[in-house]
């Protein structure tokens, strides 16, 4: 088979060099921003393989080689992959299995009425994986992605896998847990230069295998066990969630006392060696996106099955939610009937509105009677939004209860968003609004800047929640 090596990697996409190498292929389940990313990805390191989901436009575009989402560079490497006959996709995960060597499980697990995990998807795509390994003589490992709490891959999927398969754990079929660290908007670069590579497996055959498909991008990777490998995910995105709330409550305290919370954080951050690192912990505003929101949920959810108490983790969802609120009471405070928002997604470089913290704010100044004018340089009036809304229906409210009214909302230019506005609310660093003459010109309008887009020089009528 005509297989990519992909040696020395930087931020770039690397560049197709093909050799004769056999790899094993592999089927990746959900094709949502994890799976599109790794079925591109996976295909750039040589591996035939196939995507597989349920959504028949995802599919489509898939087979066609075009990005179902907003993602740096990922349409390019889908392409290429489809060109060159690595990248397929199909809705039948049966089949897929019996295709291939390797199937990567990354279906979503949003968060359940009850406040825990939704095990559904996982419960469904492990059926039809032990479907296919019940027609295969070849050893099959099983590669679970998503986010669950410790316990999950061997205690809700695998027991699937073995009764619906008739096969045995370890003989003829292995699991691992991997998770993954992709950064949306950056996920591509991330996946060629990993913060860390983590496989949790049931045994070293299947460890092996899976570490060899890692090995172009990462000679370092972390072998563990799968219920360390689990809780491992959980960790990272509370610890995340925590530094974004950490650093917005030194905001709300050094405001009223005069202090500028952002020569606080500078200080703060310069102790790499305790502080840990700088990332996220300057104030800004409200966490949010598919990970942070419903993983912190998960978290609290599992601790009070066990009768743990977790003051900081159960308490960081009411910060984040009065650190929205103090955003909305802003704007309130300014009387504006009419409102620009810049910045409709979580963070910048994705089309992801799944929890996004100002979707809160516009949903309830929208039911106030107010106006609302927003401008997003990855979001146009047909980003599409049922995925999104079904993943946080027992999450967040706002985008549910803006959904309907969206379109409206959405101006093609800086200059649409914010003509006649009474305010402006900006929820996005980047240089189209940092550089953007409708801002630079303000003068008797204020301004929540909610990020800290100017670090220098700012119109008077700015202010943050945190400075």
């Amino acid at each position: 088979m005509l297989n990519q090596n992909t040696a020395q990697f930087s931020n770039a996409v690397p560049a197709a060099l093909y050799v004769v190498e056999e790899k094993p292929s592999i089927s990746v389940v959900g094709l949502g921003y994890v799976g599109a990313v790794s079925t591109a990805c996976l295909s750039s390191l040589g591996h035939r393989v196939i995507g597989v989901d349920l959504d028949a436009v995802k599919i489509q575009q898939i087979s066609e080689g075009v990005s179902p989402i907003h993602e740096k560079d990922l349409g390019k490497l889908l392409s290429e992959g489809v060109e060159a006959g690595l990248v397929t996709a199909t809705d039948d995960l049966t089949q897929a299995v019996i295709d291939t060597d390797v199937t990567f499980v990354s279906v979503g697990t949003p968060t359940s009425e009850d406040g825990g995990c939704d095990y559904r998807y996982i419960e469904s795509a492990a059926r039809s994986i032990g479907a296919g390994i019940a027609q295969k003589d070849d050893f099959h490992v099983v590669v679970m992605r998503c986010s669950i709490p410790p316990g999950t891959t061997l205690n809700v999927m695998t027991p699937i896998i073995e009764q619906v398969s008739g096969k045995v754990l370890g003989e003829d079929f292995g699991v691992c847990f991997n998770p993954e660290f992709l950064r949306e908007g950056v996920a591509v670069a991330d996946f060629y230069e990993p913060p860390k590579t983590v496989i949790g497996a049931t045994c070293e055959r299947s460890g092996n295998i899976l570490r060899q498909v890692y090995l172009p991008v990462d000679e370092n990777v972390i072998v563990t066990s799968i219920e360390t490998a689990e809780m491992v995910k959980y960790v990272d995105n509370v610890w995340h969630a925590t530094k974004v709330t950490f650093a917005n409550e030194v905001g709300r305290l050094c405001k009223p006392l005069g202090v500028d919370s952002h020569d606080v954080m500078d200080i703060f951050v310069q102790d790499t060696k305790l502080n840990l690192s700088p990332y996220y912990l300057k104030p800004g505003f409200a966490y949010g996106g598919s990970c942070l929101p419903k993983e912190v949920r998960a978290v609290a959810h599992i601790a009070g099955e066990q009768g743990v108490s977790l003051p900081l983790i159960e308490s960081l969802g009411v910060s984040n939610e009065q650190h929205i609120e103090s955003a909305t009471q802003m704007v309130r405070a300014t009387e504006a009937r009419q409102v620009a928002i810049l910045g409709l997604a979580f963070k910048p470089g994705t089309d992801d509105l799944r929890e996004s913290p100002i979707l809160e704010t516009i949903a309830a100044l929208h039911a106030e009677g107010v106006e609302i004018k927003i401008h997003d340089p990855a979001i146009t009036r047909e980003t599409p939004l049922d995925g999104q809304l079904s993943y946080v229906q027992h999450g967040s409210k706002g985008l549910a209860a803006v959904a309907p009214h969206l379109a409206d909302m959405i101006c093609d230019t800086v200059e649409e968003a914010t003509a006649g506005a009474d305010a402006l609310v900006v929820t996005q660093k980047n240089e189209t609004y940092r550089n953007s003459a409708a801002l630079a010109s303000v003068a008797d309008v204020p301004v929540i800047d909610v990020v800290r887009l100017f670090d220098g020089a700012k119109p008077a009528t700015c202010t943050g929640i945190g400075w």
